[in-house]
């Protein structure tokens, strides 16, 4: 089997994901379209040479309709002939991507593939796609009579049933974000990001929704955010502790990786930074959704003949604080590796180009600590979860 290496991966400063967000006047098609142009600028290669673009997008719907992949690679200017496809793994959707390609790669079908994702949550809002519709069917509904749940409410299930108290989740947030403020005054994020210049010459250049100097005190005073009678009937064991202060926020973003064979990279210069060393997706309880990320991780460390102690540097999704805290209490990896830069409380959750932005971090995090091995995971809508490890290139 040939190797899939990363050559090269970026994203956008995070923008809050609602009305007047630093990016929310920015099309998504050319949100990601500039992402796009970044990679082949940076990387030098010509944008003809791709055998496909494979990107993730989660509110298919609007602006983000119509295959918007293929309109974002015409919106770069690359040629026609430049293929493109959006898939739809929910919140994973960008690091399936990344999947895709490297499996292509691995397999011969492929020799040099851009894996990117974009979403813009302030033109096309969460759950726009299914709004007035029934997306699960009667044979859903007959398999899970006491119905399925919001993602909000599996994140209140899991603090409660791993004994997480509020305390815990707003002190984890706020570590979040003094680790993200940290990173970015020490430059640690120059690398990754590409700034984006506004219609009005404004130059977005740096993550919107980091919060630095942000107290336990100060997220304490924020209200529950899902709290309904409705669901502590049905579910005592909740006690309300997810706020906005502890999960990630609304975020517009978009993000990019290049992906090459081996051999395609030593007949066109490039220098890998990263090959693709294993991959797994796994299904879960699709009403504690978020917790698929424990048998993704355990199912890629036994494909890649690795522990947990093995790994260098991991990035685990922060869509809520209790997912990352279940999954450290689990597979017992030490927090310090975790999130190194911050997470998604922090730098925000952009749905279909987070497997990306998580890609992205990842390797600078290896470069800048000297690490070998990277572990992502994420969860996602469902109780499903993609994970992958890395191996950093000398």
């Amino acid at each position: 089997m040939r190797d899939a290496l990363i050559v090269d991966a970026v994203r956008t400063p995070s923008g809050r994901g609602k009305p007047g967000g630093a990016l929310s006047a920015v099309h998504p098609v050319d949100l990601h379209a500039h992402v796009l142009r970044a990679i082949v600028e940076r990387t030098g290669i010509d944008p003809a040479s791709l055998d496909d673009v494979i990107s993730g997008a989660v509110g298919q719907i609007g602006e983000q309709s119509g295959n918007t992949a293929r309109w974002a690679v015409l919106a770069a200017g690359f040629p026609e002939s430049v293929p493109a496809v959006t898939i739809d793994r929910q919140c994973g959707s960008s690091q399936q991507a990344i999947h895709f390609a490297a499996q292509g790669i691995q397999s011969g079908a492929y020799d040099l593939v851009i894996a990117s994702g974009v979403e813009s949550m302030s033109r096309v809002t969460i759950g726009s796609q299914t709004a007035g519709r029934d997306p699960f069917g009667a044979g859903v509904a007959a398999r899970y009579p006491g119905g399925l749940v919001p993602q909000g409410i599996s994140a209140e299930l899991i603090a409660a049933r791993w004994d997480l108290p509020r305390e815990t989740l707003d002190a984890f947030a706020v570590e979040s974000h003094a680790r993200a403020a940290a990173a970015w005054n020490d430059g640690r994020f120059d690398a990754e990001v590409v700034p984006v210049t506004m219609g009005d010459g404004r130059v977005v250049d740096r993550d919107e929704t980091v919060r630095e100097g942000t107290t336990v005190e100060r997220l304490a005073s924020l209200p529950p955010a899902f709290e309904d009678p409705a669901w502590t009937e049905r579910f005592p064991e909740i006690d309300w502790r997810i706020t906005a202060g502890n999960a990630s926020p609304l975020t517009d973003g978009a993000s990019a990786v290049l992906l090459a064979s081996r051999e395609a990279a030593g007949r066109l210069g490039l220098r890998a930074r990263a090959r693709v060393h294993s991959v797994a997706v796994a299904g879960d309880d699709p009403v504690t959704m978020l917790m698929g990320i424990l048998p993704a991780t355990r199912k890629v460390l036994e494909r890649a003949g690795l522990a947990i102690g093995d790994i260098d540097a991991v990035e685990v999704n922060e869509a809520f604080a209790p997912v990352v805290l279940a999954w450290l209490a689990e597979t017992g990896a030490d927090p310090a590796r975790v999130n190194v830069n911050g997470g998604a409380t922090a730098i925000g959750h952009p749905l279909g180009a987070s497997g990306g932005r998580l890609m992205t971090t990842l390797l600078g995090v290896l470069e800048q600590t000297g690490g070998r091995f990277g572990l992502q995971t994420m969860c996602e809508a469902g109780g499903l979860a993609n994970a992958t490890i890395i191996e950093r290139l000398d």
